[in-house]
């Protein structure tokens, strides 16, 4: 765990005041911001006219054929976790969760757009809703503190957030964090755990996404010795570890279908069996887990267990990602400084730069700023401008090379073309990772390859994988 946080106690950083260590999780006072609210109308439903009208209030409406959705629609045309409707900076979006029959608007089938409010229709398999917005009538204080421990953020998402982290390290029920790569999953779980009963109880974590399929067992629950090839002694597993503390699960969208079951009567009935042994042993555990997936689409797919699902997700966390609160990004900019211990060079982020910045879309989130910060502050040289950067890396990709120019008939054949197939593998691996954004799970996926090969790989031409959680 000894990994350098978002930013340093705020009262550090320039620019930043009023909010210490001691009061980063008691705010001073709060902001009051109304209560949105959509009238939700089912005009048809699995192919018959009908009328049922729901009214919420919120920021996040499930709609789908489950009984936990906020709108649940009667259809076997509509999938278990259908789509969401989310509230976002330009207004509410609405986002397809993986359905087998899609989600439209106006006959056009749509993954991730805006509602054309006040009012229209969606169209879920054989049946129709009529969204309407309705002016908002109730307040919610949201606490002004910009801090919740070591993480960062001035905005209504985060301040948000951060009142809901306050309730759930109280508790010990299970959470499911969801965000982006680089939003940092894995520092948000330390700030639950350090504020939870179990804070001085141990604190294991596994990565699901870095561990082998026939390693992930024994990673979990342990092995005694002979249980397989190799196992030559016995292995305390992380769960039996972390008896009576915390288990972090980190990318557990990652899991082995045929894991599940097995993490599942762990969860549900607090034993565990080490691996080649038939003894149970009790455990008391608190799990956290955290994913870049959406796992409503892994379950709409089939991919990820719908009863595993509720276990892990007794609380839902989703972190918002740096460009939807982009006005964040002054506040981390000093945050970062501070940490690096690089307050004189505040001056290589002028107004300007700042500017620029809050235009950038950071599809590598709060990670990539922090390493955009660092590099500025390493090279002492004012920033450079992003549309430079991106014009001169797709002038790289597009520039057109001759295979019959890297030929050298003075070097025999075969290390020819070992050395053209070394070039070609780091040239595509480079761009792979950039494309996942460091993701190796992701960047499998997409070059259809094996994820320990694919480490394998990137081990061989001396790759860091950038994927690591902050």
């Amino acid at each position: 765990m000894n990994r350098p946080p978002f930013g340093s106690d705020p009262s550090l950083a320039p620019g930043v005041s009023g909010v210490g260590r001691n009061s980063e999780t008691t705010p001073q006072f709060s902001d009051p911001v109304m209560i949105p609210r959509l009238e939700l109308c089912v005009e048809r439903e699995a192919g018959k006219a009908t009328e049922r009208v729901v009214v919420l209030e919120g920021e996040l409406f499930r709609i789908g054929s489950h009984a936990s959705n906020d709108l649940v629609i009667t259809d076997p045309m509509v999938s278990r976790f259908h789509c969401r409707i989310a509230r976002g900076p330009g207004g509410f979006r609405l986002l397809d969760t993986g359905s087998l029959n899609g989600s439209r608007i106006g006959g056009v089938r749509l993954r991730d757009a805006d509602l054309p409010l006040p009012e229209c229709r969606i169209e879920l398999g054989e049946s129709i809703v009529r969204v309407r917005e309705l002016s908002a009538t109730a307040a919610d204080d949201v606490p002004a503190a910009p801090s919740f421990g070591s993480i960062f953020g001035a905005s209504l998402g985060m301040r948000r957030m951060f009142e809901l982290l306050k309730r759930v390290a109280k508790t010990d029920a299970n959470v499911l964090i969801e965000g982006e790569s680089g939003t940092g999953k894995e520092l948000i779980a330390t700030e639950i755990v350090r504020r939870s009963p179990r804070a001085n109880k141990p604190l294991v974590i596994v990565d699901c996404g870095a561990i082998s399929p026939n390693l992930i067992e024994s990673e979990l629950f342990g092995h005694v010795r002979g249980a397989f090839t190799g196992a030559e002694r016995n292995r305390v597993g992380a769960f039996e570890a972390a008896d009576g503390g915390t288990v972090f699960l980190d990318e557990i969208g990652e899991l082995p279908l045929d894991m599940q079951p097995k993490l599942l009567r762990a969860i549900a009935s607090r034993d565990i069996r080490r691996m080649g042994e038939n003894q149970s042993r009790k455990v008391d555990v608190r799990v956290v887990a955290a994913t870049n997936r959406r796992l409503e689409r892994e379950v709409n797919l089939g991919r990820f267990r719908e009863d595993l699902y509720y276990r892990l997700s007794v609380v839902t966390v989703r972190v918002p990602p740096l460009r939807e609160r982009i006005e964040d990004v002054p506040l981390l900019v000093n945050c970062f400084l501070s940490a690096l211990e690089a307050t004189d060079k505040a001056h290589l982020f002028s107004p300007e730069v700042l500017s620029e910045m809050s235009r950038h879309d950071w599809p590598g989130n709060v990670r990539e700023l922090r390493n955009y910060v660092e590099r500025l502050v390493v090279l002492e040289t004012e920033a450079p401008s992003f549309r430079d950067e991106e014009d001169g890396a797709l002038g790289a990709a597009d520039k057109p090379t001759s295979a019959a120019a890297a030929v050298d008939i003075e070097v025999p054949f075969k290390t020819a073309k070992d050395t053209m197939i070394d070039q070609f593998e780091r040239a595509y691996l480079t761009m792979l990772l950039a494309w996942a954004e460091g993701n190796v799970s992701r960047a499998a996926r997409k070059a259809q390859l094996d994820r320990m090969y694919l480490h394998r790989l990137l081990q061989r031409h001396g790759l860091r994988r950038a994927g690591a959680l902050e």
